[in-house]
């Protein structure tokens, strides 16, 4: 049995804290610390059976029964709790993304090499079971020679503007998920970026400096193209597609909906909409990513989504975020080169 502490208990916390509880086997949520800890998140974890509960984190990195820690706190925090998790000797599994800085992501990949133990970033969509099915098919080889990748990924709603201004843009907040998964599906690096991003969803995301509305086209090592369309706000609810094809075919997957139920009638073909938002669409994704994190553990294998893999969509993402002010395509060998990688 792996025991896991939690450091911090917000949204995201939570949805790990009961995907354990609820679904992962060989581990445990022993802790959870977080500093705005209150009545209301302490009868939370007590109902899932976690006794322990903290405002200092510091106490479950003291604990020597506890084996691994997930980090879910604000992102300015997960570098430097990324660190001092492994220095404590804990396996981590870390939200995304490891910290907007490279400089900072560079310091969480020496300690990772160095102290031996096993480190895995929060890219739930690659344990998602649409999306695996299609890196599945393309990796054996069924689609032939990749030619074009397609990404649609538009949210329900805007995130606050608050959240804005602090997310790190929306090519370093939303978009990254996109950039991973284009490395994920593909199996290959991205070597060019070229994105061309507006403000057509609300004003005051471009009064923070960012854009809600983009389209990134990424030139990939294998010779294939990547297109990748995203915007803040769908009013039909959280849409995510994908399609890769190649010179023997294409596979392609849809959105989740509550039912593919469809009524045909006289005034039309009307089916459900895509399931809202995140959560919804990919809580199973959250409980598959802990158990493949458990089974590195018990296994002593590689983590499915190493700290690497945490680096490059940050990459890609500053790439993209140069491209739309610069107004020209961008290679992440200009960028590595600016970060010494």
């Amino acid at each position: 049995m792996i025991n896991i502490g939690i450091i911090g208990v917000g949204r995201i916390g939570r949805v790990h804290g009961e995907s354990i509880s609820n679904h992962v086997k060989n581990a445990q949520v022993k802790a959870v610390a977080d500093p705005f800890l209150n009545e209301n998140s302490i009868a939370w974890a007590n109902s899932l059976g976690i006794k322990e509960t903290y405002t200092d984190y510091k106490k479950i990195l003291a604990d020597p029964t506890i084996d691994a820690v997930l980090i879910c706190a604000s992102t300015d925090q997960h570098s430097p709790l990324s660190i001092e998790a492994l220095q404590a000797g804990k396996h981590v599994f870390c939200e995304k993304p490891i910290d907007h800085s490279i400089k900072k992501i560079k310091e969480v990949l020496k300690v990772v090499e160095t102290s031996g133990k096993k480190y895995q970033v929060g890219f739930n969509r690659r344990f998602d079971h649409n999306f695996k099915a299609i890196q599945e098919a393309v990796a054996a080889g069924q689609i032939g020679k990749q030619q074009i990748i397609k990404i649609t990924s538009r949210d329900p709603e805007p995130p606050s503007i608050d959240y804005v201004k602090i997310s790190g843009g929306m090519f370093l907040d939303m978009t990254i998920h996109d950039f991973d998964m284009v490395r994920y599906l593909s199996g290959s690096e991205v070597e060019e970026v070229y994105a061309a991003g507006s403000v057509t969803v609300d004003p005051a995301i471009g009064q923070a400096g960012d854009v809600d509305t983009a389209i990134i086209t990424l030139k990939l090592a294998n010779g294939a193209t990547a297109v990748i369309d995203n915007c803040r706000q769908a009013c039909y609810g959280y849409d995510q597609r994908a399609e890769v094809f190649g010179t023997n075919g294409a596979i392609s997957i849809q959105n989740d909906s509550s039912s593919n139920a469809v009524f045909s009638g006289k005034n039309g073909v009307v089916a459900e909409k895509p399931l809202f938002f995140f959560l919804e669409r990919y809580m199973n994704a959250y409980a598959d990513e802990i158990a493949a994190f458990v089974n590195a553990i018990v296994k002593d294998t590689p983590t499915l989504v190493t700290a690497q893999d945490g680096l490059e969509p940050v990459l890609i993402g500053l790439a993209a975020q140069k491209s739309v002010a610069e107004n020209r395509p961008v290679s992440l060998k200009e960028i590595r080169a600016v970060y010494g990688l």
